[in-house]
């Protein structure tokens, strides 16, 4: 058996955790401010807002500890480290804020059959201010985003907020000047569809890595194409590959390999890791060498 153990962690991950903390007190600060708002304003799109901002909050607040958790070393009991406690963060994250979705639409519907009195004036200078707060939140983690699906939960919530808070104050506009106010409960539905798709993508991805599934962008079928332009390989066999986390590929397979010498097989594997590593980015590679010694050469092998 061989094994590859590279790591490449493209996330610094000490001033990511900076960066969480910071946009933790940010949200914390809007929250407060939009509850209090929403209440004097009777406006139920700011208090939805400060719902997502709370929400929010404890979203970064999941996150920060989860990559305090995967930033911890492997150990006897953990492996493989805590590196999924970060998919298991965007899994809570989108999962929580579909839930609160549903118990905005079910306050916007009460709002449509009982419309209220709104102060369109404090309902749009506090979603402002919350709008502010949101971009510059946005701003700390736009970097880290692209690369942590934990991470993206916790921008996406951030995303959702800042739409949200531009949908109220573009509402607050509308009920100073039309006395609509139906439009409130309506921009609250708007911007829980809009969560909802959001987050849908997320807990699929989540779901998809927790039940170790191959990465989206990576063929089976071309894995088994880049190995067997190697003269001395026969075929590529019992493939497995699974996502530990964000950009944590590991892989094991059985190659059947020609006549040649336990010293040689070392070179082999070396140029293997290396090809598959260049094209695939596949960092974790663990390879089982082998003459003809398994009676069943499928693909992916026999399920058990």
């Amino acid at each position: 058996m061989a094994h590859n153990h590279s790591h490449n962690h493209e996330i610094n991950f000490e001033s990511a955790k900076g960066r969480l903390f910071l946009t933790i007190i940010l949200n914390f600060i809007i929250t407060v401010a939009e509850i209090v708002g929403g209440i004097i304003s009777g406006s139920l799109a700011l208090l939805s807002d400060a719902l997502h901002n709370f929400s929010d909050a404890i979203s970064v607040i999941v996150s920060y500890i989860a990559l305090k958790l995967r930033s911890r070393d492997n150990s006897y009991k953990h492996t493989f480290g805590l590196k999924r406690a970060e998919i298991l963060a965007a899994l809570i994250n989108s999962s929580v804020l579909i839930v609160i979705c549903f118990y905005l639409f079910y306050e916007a519907v009460n709002r449509f059959l009982e419309p209220q009195q709104i102060d369109a004036g404090i309902m749009s200078i506090v979603a402002v201010i919350g709008l502010f707060a949101n971009l510059i939140g946005m701003f700390l983690l736009k970097r880290d985003s692209a690369k942590s699906m934990n991470i993206r939960s916790a921008y996406l919530h951030l995303l959702g907020d800042t739409v949200s808070s531009v949908a109220v104050i573009i509402g607050g506009i509308a009920i100073a000047l039309w006395k609509t106010n139906w439009i409130d409960p309506l921009l609250t539905i708007l911007i829980g569809l809009y969560i909802i798709k959001e987050s849908y993508t997320i807990l699929e991805e989540a779901i998809h890595v927790l039940m170790e599934g191959a990465p989206p962008n990576i063929s089976i079928e071309e894995i088994q194409s880049e190995v067997k332009k190697f003269g001395e390989v026969d075929n590529i066999h019992h493939i497995h590959m699974w996502m530990v986390g964000d950009n944590d590929v590991h892989l094991e397979a059985h190659v059947n390999v020609n006549d040649m010498r336990i010293s040689e097989s070392d070179s082999l594997r070396r140029r293997i890791e290396e090809a598959l590593h260049q094209k695939f980015g596949i960092h974790h590679i663990t390879l089982q060498f082998e003459c003809n010694q398994c009676p069943d050469v499928g693909l992916l092998g026999r399920h058990k």
